[in-house]
């Protein structure tokens, strides 16, 4: 296939007014960015967190006197072993902005994983947590020579922000890469600048808005398109700590925008049907949904209730964002329109990558995911005739059947999704009493739903329907077992299902 390219953010115009379009300019640096934001929004509430509001200006200043506190003679690697907080939000920045890497650790890491980390990576200083000050042992009694630097240090010496170029690492963070295998992508300043301001585009209310942070910050959705893109467009971002106070955040807060995983979203709108009003608050007009497939039905609920939901497509390895879809109703499988400075190509099905918003690549390991200088994704896809992106399936989950036919999962499962009744699903290989191997289905229903109907047999009712769909499939496409779960399946930390293991 042609090479697509998308050197303009023209697409993306009608969708905000002209004014608002006028105000999202790229930049080359983080440190670029952040002194402009000071300047533009000092007055402004920057983060809100444990019931303290703190204003730009607030936050450069506790930022340059960690600056003091993590100053090295050269550019370094700092880790950032921390849950989401106004501190990690403080350190972060401070790294950043004076040249230096910054290395997200998630918190759930234990102490063997974290020393682990600072060899992979080659950390020089770490930053912790208090809380988590017991897994930084294993680092003291054996790399005494790696700087342990408490998340609260106050230094008294304030370091300015320093501007370097868009080529100047950035930050690590983890990620499965092609292969599923926990690894380190390094994106540098100007891709997650570009990742930062992709952010803006695709609806209509941009600047001075209120997020409220429920993913963690240690996963590339939460650190880009939540914190990087509220503080480059002067909006408040509020941290909810514990995402079992979620409702009880939005309720003091009134969010005007989220960022969120579909699991997240489903069951804000299941409690929304349970309890007969708007769990995520009335002020709330747009949830960026992402990290996994978006299901249609979700798209048209939440659009009765006044809240634009827009899905798209991104990586770690591509500073989160690739693609957003600003017409989600119109096409609500669709991931959206690729977003500006990017390449992509189409190779046997699958998408190759490159662009400003690409990672400079994984840290120490031999695992080379490039081509020709194209990332390879292995993701399945597909463009329509209006240049809309749609996900089909990933490389590594194709089942080949016995008559040689291929199966993408994804694209089966998705048919299934379509119907209202279904929350998600899972294709794999079984193997059956006879030990033939077959495609088998396992289905989560949708409670809501299903509730509506006044069903005396449900099961019934749900297996009818999904052997309607069934049917409509190719003849290689269709499964010979379905199953009702009675409970969802196991999720990744990013609500992904953890897929079964394929049959030998």
């Amino acid at each position: 296939m042609d090479i697509i390219k998308t050197d303009t953010k023209e697409l993306f115009r009608k969708y905000t007014d002209a004014e608002t379009f006028g105000r999202i300019r790229d930049c080359d640096t983080v440190s670029e960015m952040w002194l402009d934001c000071v300047k533009s929004f000092a007055d402004n509430t920057a983060i809100v967190d444990n019931g303290t509001s703190y204003s730009f200006a607030q936050l450069e200043k506790d930022a340059a006197d960690f600056r003091g506190a993590v100053k090295a003679d050269s550019a370094i690697r700092v880790g950032i072993y921390a849950a989401n907080s106004y501190d990690f939000v403080k350190a972060y920045l401070a790294v950043v902005t004076l040249g230096y890497t910054a290395v997200v650790l998630p918190a759930q890491l234990d102490a063997m994983t974290v020393f682990g980390c600072c060899m992979k990576f080659g950390i020089n200083k770490l930053v912790y947590q208090p809380e988590l000050r017991d897994n930084t042992a294993i680092i003291e009694a054996k790399r005494p020579d790696i700087e342990l630097i408490g998340i609260d240090t106050k230094s008294g010496k304030s370091e300015s922000a320093v501007i370097t170029s868009g080529e100047t690492p950035c930050v690590i963070m983890f990620t499965g890469g092609t292969t599923g295998r926990s690894k380190g992508a390094l994106l540098n300043n100007a891709a997650v600048m570009q990742g930062t301001v992709n952010g803006c585009y695709g609806y209509k209310d941009v600047f001075n808005q209120r997020y409220l942070l429920v993913l963690p910050l240690s996963h590339v959705f939460g650190l880009i398109r939540n914190l990087m893109t509220s503080l480059y467009t002067g909006s408040a971002m509020y941290i909810c700590r514990n995402n079992k106070d979620m409702f009880k955040d939005i309720a003091v807060f009134r969010p005007t925008i989220m960022v969120m995983v579909p699991a997240l979203a489903e069951m804000a709108m299941t409690l929304s049907k349970k309890f007969g009003k708007n769990m995520l608050g009335d002020d709330l007009k747009s949830i960026i949904c992402g990290a996994a497939t978006v299901p249609p039905y979700l798209v048209s609920e939440y659009n009765k209730m006044g809240i634009a939901l827009l899905g798209g497509y991104g990586l770690t390895e591509s500073a989160n964002l690739v693609s957003g879809n600003p017409e989600s109703l119109a096409k609500p499988e669709s991931v959206g329109i690729p977003y500006p400075n990017q390449e992509l190509r189409i190779v046997n099905g699958e998408l190759w990558l490159k662009g400003k918003n690409m990672m400079d690549g994984y840290i120490g390991e031999e695992e080379d995911a490039y081509e020709d200088g194209w990332f390879k994704t292995g993701d399945l896809v597909k463009i329509d005739d209006d240049g809309f992106l749609y996900i089909t399936g990933r490389i590594k989950e194709i089942i080949i059947l016995s008559n040689g036919e291929n199966v993408s999962p994804a694209e089966v499962e998705a048919k299934f999704n379509a119907l209202d009744v279904i929350m998600d699903s899972q294709v794999f290989e079984d193997v059956n009493e006879n030990g033939t191997h077959i495609l088998a289905l396992e289905v989560v229903p949708r409670a809501t739903e299903i509730a509506k109907l006044g069903l005396e047999n449900p099961g019934e009712y749900i297996t009818k329907e999904l052997e309607k769909v069934n049917a409509s499939l190719l003849p290689y496409q269709r499964v010979s077992k379905i199953t009702i779960r009675d409970k969802d399946f196991e999720r990744t930390p990013s609500m992904k299902i953890v897929r079964y293991k394929k049959c030998n």
